[in-house]
């Protein structure tokens, strides 16, 4: 969970002549498009080409993003020279100085975005979440210069350069405001209605997150509710926040029932709270096929194939990642399923269920299930031993 993240503007010029007439924006030109393949959580990775290395680099596309950054360790891989700076960046899980790497450029198909200025960071935690190396993330250097359309359904993302997008008749034209990032307006109920800002994060593998200054603040939650505590992964790595089920969150005429929520404490103020309450992250967002459009200040939601899709309830308490090709246990939440069923950090996982892939995405998507009980294979002390894990249900 990594989480930190202008505005062209169109302007009326009269010219008395014969009367008034209006300079409207260019309409916008397709330049290119590209897949992209999701990760746990609704992340998405593109790859694309860093200056003159052959090799194609993993990158998350994320609008919680403030520009764009390289991991330090792909840097080391191909020698690429940074420069130290006094430039701090905060991010969920804390904040820190990092060095830059200037005017290089990034190419895609048919794509090459140059006078890029890359911060560095370690995304070793990121890797290890996914099972698959993170060479950076794409965000405001990125979205602020092209039209980007997401297509969820296809997983395909399209570019145009900037203009006044004609979005299809369907769906739900938002205008959120902008600063690097978009933040929207959300209408929430649990105790009672509420409403605020939140964050509009792609690059967030959850449904929502509240900052708990808001929750504090706005007593927003019901006192039957008991959230759980859980793992979470942040920019500085590791770390635990809880977990709890908000009943209604609306955006734009769309609504969505008992959303999975995480509430962080928020120690640097990321959220920017008073202003922003938290953010939508893309297990929410993965839901629609998304325009965004920057420079017009527009965003556009139309509902895809997985508008409907169940959201995900299952508690376990058990934090696995994969560290130089093994699958580790790293965290066992005290009182947790995970706990009961007799797991040790230091454990490594071989298998769950009938599945010996050695597949960390598929591990979790099978422990992303609610009451169930799963059989899972370890290693501990150079003998194989299986434990039985029964996930539980967070509503």
């Amino acid at each position: 969970m990594r989480m930190n993240k202008i505005i062209l503007f169109f302007f009326l010029l009269p010219l008395f002549v014969e009367g008034q007439e209006i300079i409207s924006p260019p309409s916008p030109a397709f330049i290119t498009r590209f897949p992209f393949k999701q990760y746990s959580g609704g992340v998405m990775v593109v790859r694309a080409c860093f200056e003159n290395i052959k090799d194609s680099l993993n990158f998350i596309l994320d609008t919680g993003s403030g520009g764009i950054s390289l991991d330090s360790a792909t840097c080391d891989e191909f020698n690429i020279p940074t420069t130290q700076t006094d430039t701090t960046i905060t991010g969920i899980g804390g904040k820190r100085k990092v060095h830059f790497v200037f005017n290089k450029t990034l190419h895609f198909p048919n794509l090459d975005v140059a006078r890029l200025n890359f911060h560095i960071n370690n995304y070793e935690v990121l890797t290890s979440v996914y099972g698959e190396k993170v060479d950076g993330v794409i965000g405001y250097s990125f979205f602020s210069r092209y039209i980007i359309k997401i297509d969820f359904d296809s997983l395909f993302i399209e570019v145009y350069s900037p203009g006044k997008m004609q979005y299809p008749p369907l769906g739900h034209l938002l205008r959120p405001t902008f600063t690097s990032l978009p933040i929207q307006y959300f209408k929430l109920k649990e105790r009672k209605r509420f409403e605020h800002n939140f964050y509009f994060d792609t690059g967030a593998g959850l449904c929502f997150l509240l900052s708990d200054r808001y929750v504090n603040d706005s007593n927003i939650l019901l006192k039957k509710r008991k959230p759980l505590l859980t793992q979470a992964e942040g920019m500085v790595g590791r770390l635990q926040m809880r977990l709890t089920v908000i009943k209604e969150l609306k955006l734009g005429p769309y609504r969505f029932r008992d959303v999975p929520t995480y509430l962080y404490k928020d120690d640097y103020n990321v959220t920017s709270y008073p202003f922003a309450g938290g953010l939508v992250g893309n297990e929410l967002l993965r839901r629609f096929n998304m325009t965004f459009n920057y420079g017009q200040k527009e965003i556009h939601l139309l509902p895809n194939s997985h508008f409907n899709d169940v959201f995900d309830y299952a508690y376990t308490g058990l934090g696995i990642y994969q560290i130089d090709g093994r699958i580790m246990v790293e965290d066992v939440i005290e009182g947790s399923p995970a706990e009961k069923a007799g797991f040790k950090i230091g454990d490594e996982v071989f298998g769950v269920g009938n599945n010996l892939t050695h597949n960390i995405q598929q591990y979790k998507n099978m422990l992303l299930v609610p009451n169930q009980r799963l059989k899972v294979i370890i290693m501990r002390d150079s003998k194989l031993k299986e434990l039985v894990l029964k996930t539980v249900s967070i509503l």
